[in-house]
């Protein structure tokens, strides 16, 4: 039986709530075909205007945070992977490599706080303010309906009234729901009265807020982050100035003192001309008579060799003062011996830093012709390196290398150096064949 009445109950509700929507329905009919008057307040419709661009205002900036949010985000992880990189690269020998991991946690901190701030105080807030819209809005629609309901109980009233047979019990009836009716409209009327333009006021107030908040958290989070930054920075840098810049240079330009292409050859064979000069000197044969062109003249490779002791005046001397009389000698002989004695001095001065098993023999003047012209200083090779360009010195880890200036110092590249290998210059002293450029990184400055 409860469920009986509870189902009569719900089936008289529904038989009402579609005889309203009917009525409804007809009035509004009515009032458009102009066949009834519709109650007007310009003061409410323009409520109700602002409140739809003020709905429609809020549904766009809460779209928009939201974008911000998400782009705050992915920048977080895109700072974040930047970060790794850095650490993964950061070679545990460097310095600050601490001071860099440290302030790769605090860049990462500081992304979280700014996103969780931006939410707490804008997001959340915006959601709080568009969460009265729907109900406003539901009640400004019911407010529309009990409307018509009023038009249409005043206009059923006025009806009754104005009717020829007048029937005392409906106009009553009719009455009564008039007034029902105009009493349910005019309480959610005022309600709205009051509380729309409220609510339209309060959009001023709610947009400095929160634009305020993004900014002061968007200015805070600007400054930590420039701190950290310049904190990395210094880092940096003194990365830099404790390996020095020409540290990671790992290639050259080709510049137009190096050696020209194809002059990287293997070194000359012997017999060739660059190592004529110094076997024939060595075996120079003795002029007739047993005399010699002075004192100090090898007479065969085993012996010490203080030629590059000689100087040109001297040679000079020798050839001129201690040559023994023409008459003594045979024809051939003096030829020869003459012959030996004019071309001492150039022999001397340009062709003659003897060695013996690799050593320079004698003093300071034979180091200074065996090396090349502007000899700087040696390195050795730590490491093989490949020769890329004609103009590179192709090296074996061992690789001694003579470093010497390059013609045109503007031309050179940071990292690199323009040198010969010892073992080239030993064997060949062609300059212009020998020489090249080799990244300074791949060796280490020797005595």
């Amino acid at each position: 039986m409860a469920e009986m009445g509870s189902k009569g109950v719900t089936a008289g509700k529904i038989a009402s709530n579609v005889q309203k929507k009917l009525t409804r329905a007809q009035e509004k009919v009515l009032q458009k075909l102009g066949k009834a008057d519709e109650t007007k307040d310009e003061q409410f419709e323009q409520c109700v205007q602002n409140f739809n661009k003020q709905l429609t205002e809020g549904t766009r900036l809460q779209k928009d945070l939201r974008t911000y949010l998400a782009s705050v985000k992915a920048m977080h992880e895109a700072s974040k992977k930047l970060n790794e990189c850095l650490q993964e690269v950061y070679e545990p020998d460097w310095p600050g490599r601490d001071e860099a991991n440290k302030i790769a946690e605090n860049n990462d901190l500081l992304w979280m706080d700014y996103h969780q701030k931006l939410v707490d105080q804008a997001l959340l807030t915006m959601d709080t303010y568009l969460g009265q819209f729907p109900d406003i809005k539901s009640r400004i629609a019911k407010r529309g309906r009990k409307l018509v309901d009023y038009d249409s109980a005043r206009h059923h009233y006025e009806s009754l009234q104005t009717a020829k047979k007048k029937d005392e019990a409906k106009i009553a009836k009719a009455e009564e729901e008039l007034i029902k009716a105009q009493k349910v409209f005019e309480e959610m009327n005022v309600d709205l009265q009051e509380e729309l333009p409220s609510l339209w006021n309060s959009r001023v107030g709610f947009y400095v807020n929160t634009f305020q908040s993004i900014a002061g958290l968007e200015e805070n989070f600007h400054k930590e982050m420039s701190k950290l930054n310049q904190n990395l920075n210094d880092v940096l840098v003194g990365l830099e100035k404790q390996h020095g810049s020409n540290t990671f240079t790992v290639k050259a330009q080709p510049s137009d003192n190096a050696p020209a292409k194809g002059n990287k050859s293997p070194s000359p064979p012997d017999g060739s001309p660059a190592a004529t000069p110094e076997i024939r000197v060595n075996h120079e044969p003795e002029p007739a008579g047993g005399a010699t062109p002075g004192a100090t003249l090898p007479k065969s490779p085993s012996q010490s060799i203080p030629w590059d002791l000689w100087e040109p005046a001297e040679a000079s001397e020798v050839a001129g003062g201690t040559q023994p009389a023409a008459g003594a000698q045979e024809p051939g002989e003096t030829a020869a011996s003459e012959a030996a004695s004019s071309s001492l001095p150039a022999v001397v001065v340009e062709t003659f830093p003897a060695t013996v098993n690799g050593t320079v023999e004698g003093g300071s003047g034979a180091g200074r012709l065996d090396l090349p012209p502007g000899f700087m200083f040696k390195v050795q090779a730590q490491h093989d390196y490949t020769a890329t360009d004609t103009d590179e010195l192709q090296l074996k880890a061992g690789d001694v290398v003579l470093v010497i200036p390059f013609q045109n110092p503007e031309e050179q590249d940071e990292g690199w150096l323009m040198g010969v290998k010892e073992s080239d210059w030993n064997q060949h002293k062609e300059l212009e064949k020998c020489r090249g450029v080799f990244p300074e990184n791949f060796t280490e400055r020797v005595p």
